[in-house]
């Protein structure tokens, strides 16, 4: 047995579902994906001022549209998610839009915040969809609000939107990292669904070494009480002690990661979410946030 663990420690995984090469904390996991144009800085703070620039930017463009007294009718609607202000431009001549009960087809009409709007049979509302990617740090639990008034993620994105923000998805308190809020519903109710598979990825440190036969038990598949804890990859981080391994997975069970291990006698010290749906924490310091940009935004509608 002994030797067939060893075995199965060298090799890579044989099937893409049981693991790939190692994890690799100098890898995309932890640098993040150049396909979202983010390189290594020069040190010399130029990039922080310009990235700092960027935030107050995309900010005060969100700000801009919570003050104004009106908006035209097309933007009112894209700004609910509904649709491009193109499309909207042909719904509201086709006679499909409705301001306080009567039918608008007049291009450029103005709306007032007062106003009721309602497009196939159903009120919308005008606020632009704000997404915020939060590095959370220990001690602050994933809700907008709690009876035992202990710190929430809110508390760290108070600044972050003129609108009220939701956290997709939970990370329990004691955990760290990759969490996304916004308040667009739909985007929340996609990403939180089993059925689109959003990919997360954690660095986990526990109590003792990973033996390589429980590494593959785990690979395999863990029975919890809701049933097969299904893994999409698990392997050791190159150039870690064996007590450290990276894991993949897309099930959203309350604290599935943490049982998996106990369930072979393991105790999670540190669970880190370095990754999720292709969002990374790179460049953002524990506490701190930052707003997505149009193009993370079109590859989580692309998802």
């Amino acid at each position: 047995m002994t030797n067939k663990s060893e075995s199965y420690e060298k090799k890579s995984f044989g099937k893409p579902k049981r693991g790939g090469k190692n994890f690799d904390t100098r890898d995309k996991y932890e640098r993040g994906s150049l396909k979202y144009g983010r390189r290594p800085s020069n040190g010399d703070g130029r990039e922080d001022r310009a990235k700092s620039f960027v935030q107050k930017r995309r900010l005060n463009k969100i700000e801009k549209d919570v003050y104004k007294d009106s908006i035209r009718l097309n933007k009112y609607i894209a700004n609910s998610g509904i649709c491009s202000r193109r499309e909207a431009d042909e719904l509201i001549t086709q006679g499909l839009v409705e301001v306080n009960g009567k039918v608008v087809t007049e291009m450029g009409y103005q709306v007032q915040k007062t106003d009721r709007v309602v497009f196939d049979g159903q009120s919308i509302t005008p606020e632009k969809p704000v997404y915020v990617l939060l590095n959370k740090p220990k001690g602050y639990i994933s809700t907008t609000k709690d009876d035992k008034a202990r710190k929430t993620v809110m508390d760290l994105v108070a600044n972050a939107s003129p609108y009220r923000l939701f956290p997709v998805g939970r990370l329990d308190r004691s955990t760290t990292g990759v969490i996304l809020l916004t308040n667009d519903g739909h985007m929340t109710k996609k990403l939180t669904h089993p059925s689109f598979n959003a990919k997360k990825i954690y660095h986990v440190t526990l109590d003792k070494k990973l033996t390589g036969e429980d590494l593959r038990l785990i690979a395999e598949g863990i029975r919890l009480d809701e049933g097969v804890a299904v893994v999409d990859q698990i392997s050791y981080i190159e150039g870690k002690p064996k007590n450290e391994v990276g894991i993949e997975i897309h099930i959203g069970w309350n604290r599935v990661i943490r049982r998996i291990f106990q369930r072979l006698g393991y105790e999670v010290e540190s669970l880190d979410r370095v990754m999720f749906a292709g969002l990374t924490k790179k460049n953002i310091k524990r506490g701190h946030w930052r707003i997505l940009t149009e193009l993370e935004v079109n590859n989580l509608k692309m998802l």
